[in-house]
């Protein structure tokens, strides 16, 4: 249960029953709430770099709820948007779920189909926050290496054989083996196996992609 982490959950929509209406569900959960009339006041609040969830209304005054969505793919890329709509139609929800959001419920939708898939969204927030520790982790390490350490490092991810590797670089073998020794030590790999799950991570993957 969510309950002992209290997550935070915020809604962003401009009619105020809505809003009290599902802070007051999720307070049920046992998950802290907190709403906005609108998405300008919700990127100005303190709370935004904490919520682990958004509830997010599509047509609004000011800012969409879809203009919303393109601002936090670089403000809050963590976070999981789960649109809701009284004038929701089938190319907007297709619309919103390609450009990332995990769902789209039209109102008035059933409380427990939300609550049930607010608790997924949390759970995605948490494994991509885990995953971008762990990125940041392997970035540090990189940027520890030095350039002749990353150039020999590069052939192994490769696939290259040391020979090749000091062929390319135009070093000895024997330089390319103390070089591999220095960063796989600096990246705490114990073996290649260690070395490519370090090094080839999710974030990573779909960064080279």
């Amino acid at each position: 249960m969510l309950t002992e982490t209290r997550s935070l959950v915020c809604v962003i929509d401009d009619d105020a029953m809505v809003r009290e209406s599902i802070c007051l569900l999720l307070d049920m959960l046992g998950l802290q709430c907190t709403a906005f009339a609108d998405c300008r006041s919700f990127l100005d609040s303190p709370t935004l770099p904490h919520c682990e969830c958004l509830i997010l209304d599509v047509r609004m005054p000011g800012i969409s709820g879809t203009v919303l969505q393109e601002i936090l793919k670089d403000k809050a890329p963590h976070l999981p948007i789960i649109f809701i709509s009284g004038h929701g139609d089938i190319p907007l929800a297709v619309e919103a779920m390609r450009k990332g959001a995990v769902d789209f419920m039209q109102k008035p939708f059933n409380e427990q189909v939300l609550l049930e898939r607010v608790e997924k969204a949390i759970a995605l927030c948490q494994e991509r926050k885990l995953e971008a520790r762990k990125q940041l982790n392997v970035d540090t390490r990189l940027a520890d290496l030095t350039p002749r350490e990353r150039e020999v490092l590069d052939g192994i991810l490769a696939g290259l054989p040391n020979k090749r590797v000091a062929s390319q670089l135009d070093i000895s073998i024997k330089t390319v083996e103390q070089h591999r020794a220095k960063a796989m030590h600096k990246l705490g790999a114990r073996n290649l196996a260690d070395l490519f799950l370090f090094v080839a991570s999710p974030a990573r993957r779909e960064k080279s992609g």
